[in-house]
């Protein structure tokens, strides 16, 4: 019943909200665009979505190099992300269950009146809230993020969630003479060097040699999940096609095993700290979750299993990370590619 009514609290409000903004994309006059203070909307808790986000955080550093960037997000995790962000000055976080604190929930979204902006930014075109939350604003130029069509023909990645919002906004920003021509970045952590070090301590105990780590991660949401026996399965094929590499498994914070824990395993709550553990494997695998977003912000080449949810808006991105969708490849054939990957 819950997951019905907010089906149908996103229908309503994105039949409410689809217009908005799309009048006020207009060019401002006075001028060479200037941008020194910039807000990026993304009202959600969720930690893939907030890694995903990091993208366009760096695209406005590289673009406005002095700029300072307000995060108008929900929940807890966002501070932790953006720890070695420096460009980032607050974090606006509005509460995960907004009528168990109202207050706080009314008092952030009016800190979005009590500060005035030269650019904000949508960070998702689907995000009611986000529409709302960049007409509710203060600024000089503010960016919806429709999407632009033609783009779609011109950048085979256009409808990767984390970069359709980077291609639109340099659509946008173009007709006021700002240009970056550059790769869109991939997700980044920005672990520190002790982070680093503290995750290959923990994973050198937990393996007890130096042979190269694959990382598997068995959880999952929803109809994402993977049942005991795929993993079993999975997990025989794979240390008979890799007997000189150890595989180990990173634990989900419900402590939860579709491996029965008879392989090493590793631990932690802390997002920081597993992305440092993640940081020195060799291959990290799992089903489209947060998890599998962490991995590649964490620099690991990661393989995205992909069966029910939209493989082109949320595969992984980075060096050598992919994604297959185990609808259309056997385990055998998973397991091909994987080699082609660690060769």
């Amino acid at each position: 019943m819950k997951k019905k009514i907010n089906a149908i609290r996103r229908s309503v409000m994105k039949s409410l909200t689809k217009n908005i903004g799309k009048s006020q994309q207009k060019k401002q006059s006075g001028g060479a665009m200037k941008v020194k203070k910039v807000l990026i909307s993304r009202p959600n808790h969720r930690l893939g979505n907030l890694l995903l986000l990091t993208p366009l955080v760096q695209e406005i550093e590289n673009t406005f190099p002095e700029s300072q960037i307000d995060l108008f997000v929900k929940g807890g995790v966002t501070p932790i992300i953006y720890k070695n962000y420096k460009s980032i000055r607050n974090i606006y976080q509005l509460p995960k269950k907004p009528f168990s604190n109202l207050s706080r929930y009314i008092k952030g979204w009016f800190a979005l009146r009590w500060n005035n902006y030269d650019l904000v930014i949508n960070a998702t075109q689907g995000s009611s809230s986000g529409r709302l939350s960049i007409l509710f604003s203060k600024a000089d130029y503010k960016f919806f993020g429709e999407d632009v069509e033609e783009l779609s023909f011109v950048y085979p990645d256009y409808h990767h969630i984390a970069k359709n919002t980077i291609y639109n906004l340099r659509h946008f920003l173009k007709d006021f003479g700002v240009e970056n021509k550059k790769e869109v970045p991939m997700l980044d952590l920005r672990l520190d060097d002790k982070e680093i070090a503290d995750g290959k301590k923990k994973l050198d105990t937990l393996v007890g040699n130096d042979k190269k780590t694959i990382c598997l991660f068995t959880n999952a949401t929803g109809d994402k999940i993977y049942s005991e026996d795929w993993w079993n399965d999975f997990y025989k094929k794979l240390a008979a096609a890799f007997p000189d590499y150890n595989i180990a498994e990173l634990l989900p914070v419900e402590n939860i095993s579709k491996l029965n824990f008879r392989i090493p395993h590793f631990y932690s709550k802390d997002v920081r700290e597993m992305g440092g553990f993640l940081a020195n494997c060799a291959l990290f695998i799992a089903a489209d979750n947060g998890v599998m977003h962490l991995a590649s912000a964490s620099g690991v080449p990661t393989v995205g299993l992909f069966k029910v949810t939209n493989e082109t808006m949320y595969k992984p991105y980075n060096e050598k990370s992919f994604s297959v969708s185990t609808n259309d490849l056997t385990t055998d054939e998973v397991i091909h590619r994987i080699k082609t990957t660690l060769n």
